[in-house]
């Protein structure tokens, strides 16, 4: 390789040895880890101390000095040296230059293998926890929402054709149960990865007397892993929270792309605030739903983290290999734009002003009412559904001739389709009475909506 080549330039003008140091380096993204590496550290060197592995002298300056390479980590950053390779090694060696030759008793009784998995797991656990409290937050803004909207009709769609009315707070507790399931989707995966590698040493365990529970409950995990082999390689963990970010990122696209519908002028649902939108460079008049559509964009980055993970991780022998080092740039990227999304959707839901009497009239347009026309035929007149639906398309087709909502058809009008229809039908022609007669559990009824609301905020299953 020579200075030369274009593609490498000044930048690897050292050669292979350049090249080579700059492809092996993860320090530039696996900085991220550092509370995590110190906490697995100073679990460790206490351990080691326990143990009387090392001098309880030297275990106690390690922990020492291990605070403080976090206070300077924590003041000044973390510094990028590529010949240290990694924040394990960046540590140990500011380590060495806190309290000298005793550093070098830290690494006893451990390998980067069980330390970087060691680390890796517990930054994705905060992760979790930390996904799990945003979540809680938005699920508490469409809660208020459905609240307030319990009674507001809208029109609901299916292949975006106007379908049956329903209420906006139903069709927003409808999102409440997708994010409680990505809810328990990170849930069991915090749960599944809650055991600590750290003791299983390269790939075989260690010959020393390591107290493995010690370790993992200093950490905070329920136990330590079962197999050495598996403790190293094992990546499962960052894929269930990347399956788990990948499902949540879909069900927030699903909204964002409402809201992009919403907000067009055809619908004119919902007039997004400007914290939450953009205007146009060259039109004065349009507002632009940015940080929905960037919400929308982001779930593809997202579901594309796991599919590399996936891929990294697909043949892989036993145990570690070095591929794995890039298990970390999709994870992190995949937690920030899954927080960045749950945050601009949890303040467009709260800052949205929903244009009601627009869902209104547009519910009263489309003929939702019509299979609410159907149901009566067969309940009160005791029509066959298949002759049902065929008189409903009658009338439907006589209000649409007529330019009026099938409730304001006359009952003569409604007669000369059938003479088995009689006024009370009328009690479910309007959307009002429609949405109020889905009464099953489940259904869209206002008192439905606000037993569903009750029941989520007292924890309940709805």
């Amino acid at each position: 390789m020579t200075s030369s080549n274009s593609m490498w330039g000044g930048r690897f003008a050292a050669g292979p040895s350049a090249v080579m140091r700059e492809i092996n380096a993860s320090l530039p993204f696996d900085k991220r880890l550092w509370q995590q590496d110190v906490r697995g550290s100073q679990a460790h060197v206490a351990m080691l101390g326990q143990q009387g592995i090392v001098p309880a002298d030297d275990a106690a300056a390690i922990a020492d000095g291990l605070a403080q390479v976090a206070a300077g980590y924590a003041a000044d950053g973390v510094p990028e040296d590529l010949s240290l390779e990694d924040i394990h090694m960046l540590t140990e060696a500011r380590l060495a230059e806190a309290i000298g030759p005793a550093a070098g008793r830290l690494h006893t009784a451990r390998s980067r293998n069980d330390q970087v998995a060691t680390d890796f797991r517990l930054w994705v656990r905060d992760s979790i926890d930390q996904v799990l409290e945003a979540l809680a937050g938005f699920q508490a803004a469409l809660l208020a929402r459905a609240e307030e909207h319990a009674d507001s009709v809208m029109p609901g769609f299916t292949h975006l054709q106007s379908a049956q009315p329903v209420t906006l707070g139903h069709h927003l507790m409808a999102y409440y149960e997708m994010i409680a399931r990505d809810v328990s989707r990170f849930r069991d995966a915090r749960a599944r990865m809650n055991l600590c590698p750290l003791g299983s040493a390269a790939l075989a365990g260690t010959g020393f007397p390591v107290d493995r529970h010690a370790t993992a409950a200093a950490l905070g995990f329920d136990g330590p892993t079962r197999n050495s082999l598996d403790s190293v390689s094992d990546r499962d963990f960052a894929l269930d929270y990347l399956t788990a970010a990948a499902q949540c990122a879909l069900h927030l696209s699903r909204l964002a792309e409402e809201f992009v519908l919403w907000a067009s002028q055809p619908f004119g649902f919902v007039a997004l605030s400007d914290a939450w939108s953009t205007g146009s460079s060259i039109m004065p008049q349009k507002r632009n739903p940015d940080a929905a559509e960037l919400v929308r964009g982001h779930s593809g980055r997202i579901t594309g983290a796991l599919v590399s993970l996936m891929m990294t991780m697909k043949g892989l022998p036993l145990a570690y290999s070095k591929d794995m080092q890039d298990d970390k740039p999709p994870t992190f990227e995949a937690h920030d734009l899954l927080g960045l999304s749950i945050a601009a959707m949890t303040g467009m839901v709260e800052s949205a002003s929903f244009r009601t009497q627009r869902m209104r009239q547009v519910a009263e347009a489309g003929f939702s009412t019509a299979t609410d026309l159907a149901d009566w035929l067969v309940r009160e007149a005791g029509l066959p559904f298949r002759e049902a639906h065929h008189v409903t398309g009658r009338a439907v087709a006589a209000a649409e001739d007529a330019g009026l909502a099938l409730h304001e058809l006359s009952l003569g009008q409604l007669q000369a389709i059938d003479q088995r229809i009689d006024g009370r039908v009328y009690d479910v022609l309007s959307v009002d009475a429609s949405v109020a007669s889905r009464t099953s559990f489940g259904g869209t009824a206002p008192a439905n909506v606000r037993a569903a609301i009750a029941a989520a905020r007292g924890g309940e299953t709805t």
